[in-house]
């Protein structure tokens, strides 16, 4: 019987890697690293693996790739891959594949609560009352409170998260547009939500924008602050896709001369920011009048729960496994010079 070896670099579970092991089987060895750069895994593990099980920690760069001398896929634990360079992968006659079946419920959860946040002033009362349970002990100190109910939620990206977010906010009275250039036209009447035709005509009718959207060329920076000033100036912007569509510096300056009214980010560009970046900056302290009232920020957690960890690890491995033992590949996102026997 052929034994695999399966090498995870950047692992994001606390365990022996137990899920994994009990997916793949007792024909694979596992080595597990949880390592953010490549250069702290030895040449050795990347040369010798059959596949590679990877989550956002760790760029798999063209140099890695190179390093690969017996991979047959590489899958993303995960739905982004940005950070893989797919084009190498492709070169190299790699599949690369994602595991989009997991956290789509969590993601659209916390973004509507993101929303339900501001409308309803939770961290607004919270911060109050933590001050001061007498003088906090106050309906009005809630900067961004307002009904939802009649009001417009613009979605960018009507893919699963886009869709399970539209079908989330219609049960609390929302009119929901779509803008997705990508999807097939009827999606929104499946969905029943309206589609519009450009993002500017998105963001000029829409209360409240939420983006899950792929990070691309496009969409890079699509929220800049040439965007944000067609947005309403009682606006709000969710981001639980990826950091990088968003232009955070002009998101903050945006939020501090009232171009929008406020802002929810899950993601940003770099994860963990660095202590000089803008948004360390303004959480520093937490002195910036903006923090918990017109900025929310949480750590790229949209995704988590332990289900969908579990989810996330095991749908991950079937991929792999999948391929390494059928030849059989599921959610392809490149394009392999030479690929196994069937895509899925």
């Amino acid at each position: 019987m052929t034994r695999f070896q399966l090498l995870t670099p950047d692992a994001q579970y606390p365990d022996d890697a137990t899920i994994e092991r009990e997916t793949a089987g007792s024909g694979v060895d596992w080595c597990i690293h949880r390592a953010r750069r490549p250069e702290a895994i030895p040449d050795a593990d990347w040369s010798k693996a059959d596949a590679l099980v990877v989550w956002h920690e760790m760029p798999i760069d063209a140099q890695v790739i190179d390093k690969l001398e017996r991979c047959r896929v590489i899958v993303r634990a995960g739905v982004g891959f940005d950070h893989i360079d797919l084009e190498a992968a492709a070169a190299k006659g790699i599949p690369v594949c994602n595991t989009p079946d997991y956290g789509t419920s969590e993601v659209a959860d916390h973004a509507i609560a993101m929303m339900l946040n501001f409308k309803r002033g939770l961290t607004s009362y919270h911060r109050a009352l933590m001050a001061s349970p007498q003088t906090g002990f106050d309906h009005a100190l809630a900067p961004l409170m307002g009904r939802l109910r009649g009001r417009t939620l613009g979605i960018v990206g009507l893919g699963r998260i886009g869709t399970a977010t539209a079908l989330r906010a219609k049960g609390f009275g929302l009119n929901v547009v779509c803008y997705d250039p990508y999807v097939s036209r009827g999606s929104e009447i499946a969905v029943g939500v309206q589609r519009v035709e450009s993002l500017g005509a998105l963001l000029e009718i829409s209360d409240v924008v939420s983006l899950h959207c792929p990070l691309t060329d496009t969409t890079r920076n699509m929220i800049n602050a040439e965007t944000l000033a067609r947005m309403k100036p009682e606006a709000l912007l969710i981001n639980t896709a990826r950091g990088a569509i968003v232009d955070v510096p002009a998101l903050l300056e945006a939020l501090r001369t009232n171009v929008i009214a406020g802002a929810a980010l899950d993601v940003l560009p770099v994860e963990p920011p660095a202590s000089d970046d803008p948004v360390s900056v303004a959480y520093e302290g937490r002195q910036d009048p903006l923090v918990g009232e017109r900025l929310l920020l949480s750590p790229h957690a949209a995704w988590s729960s332990p289900e969908s960890v579990a989810d996330a690890r095991r749908l991950a491995v079937e991929t792999a496994m999948l391929c390494l033992n059928e030849g059989r590949i599921r959610n392809l996102v490149n394009t392999p010079k030479q690929t196994p026997i069937a895509a899925e």
